[in-house]
């Protein structure tokens, strides 16, 4: 793409999108500011990219990312309130902030809410776009460009964003947790660590293009790779026992509650 883009903050997202972003456009400039000097530094050295503050930021970018934590979000909408926004897209990737403490704070600027997940380093997010109600056509399709470069996208309405963050936004945990989990499984049935940890990612991956590019449901896979009363039967036996889809339904559940919840904490 031909815009610039600023960064608001320069975490582990940030830096994800940023990787993601520069493995596939090299040239395209892309400011960022980060309070933290040792984080900053690590920033431009790593990605060739311009430490900016601000004023600068927001004033020379056509796309501005505001990539902080949620309870630093009023902070920096006091400080852009002093700047022109105009024909700015702001793209906010913070959890739990609603299009209208936006609206309130930037009256007519347009805004869109992201949600990525941390696979954008490895170009395979999965991100939720929520359109606000001033963004333009182009400016829509200008984050789509960002978004479609480091992965997948689904434009959403808003009251959808907390159920897909239980799903995509905080998913990569869950499966790394399943994944800790089935190592320490292998470690205990005799095998060392490497050798758990590379049987357990392997299928992992395998698992994952599996469900990605074969045109069968996870049900017909799962199905496919389960003889009756074979071992594979015997394994799902035990967590259809123990109810596993209820507790991954408790825990997501748990996660679209915290993010309504800081909905509620943080757009006042």
């Amino acid at each position: 793409m031909n815009q610039s883009i600023g960064f608001i903050g320069g975490g582990n997202m940030a830096e994800a999108i940023i990787g993601g972003i520069k493995k596939t456009d090299r040239e395209l400039q892309i400011r960022v500011n980060e309070r933290l000097e040792k984080r900053l530094q690590y920033l431009v050295d790593k990605y060739g990219i311009r430490a900016s503050g601000v004023q600068e930021l927001a004033e020379n970018s056509a796309v501005v990312i505001l990539a902080v934590k949620p309870k630093d979000v009023h902070e920096v909408l006091k400080e852009l309130e002093s700047y022109s926004l105009k024909d700015k897209l702001i793209i906010s990737i913070a959890a739990g902030i609603p299009l209208k403490l936006f609206y309130k704070n930037l009256p007519g600027v347009a805004v869109i809410r992201a949600m990525p997940n941390t696979s954008t380093a490895v170009l395979h997010s999965m991100t939720g776009l929520v359109r606000g109600e001033n963004v333009t056509q182009e400016q829509a399709e200008a984050a789509q460009q960002i978004f479609a470069a480091i992965g997948r996208i689904l434009w959403i309405p808003e009251e959808k964003m907390n159920a897909l963050i239980a799903l995509s936004g905080s998913g990569p945990a869950y499966y790394y947790l399943f994944t800790e989990s089935l190592i320490q499984a292998g470690v205990q049935l005799g095998l060392s660590e490497e050798e758990a940890e590379l049987l357990a990612c392997e299928t992992l991956v395998g698992a994952a293009k599996m469900v990605t590019e074969s045109k069968k449901t996870p049900g017909e896979l799962r199905e496919q790779v389960t003889s009756p009363n074979g071992t594979t039967f015997a394994a799902l036996g035990v967590f259809k026992d123990d109810d596993l889809p209820r507790i991954v339904m408790k825990a997501a559940q748990a996660c679209a509650r915290r993010a309504e919840d800081m909905e509620g904490e943080y757009s006042v």
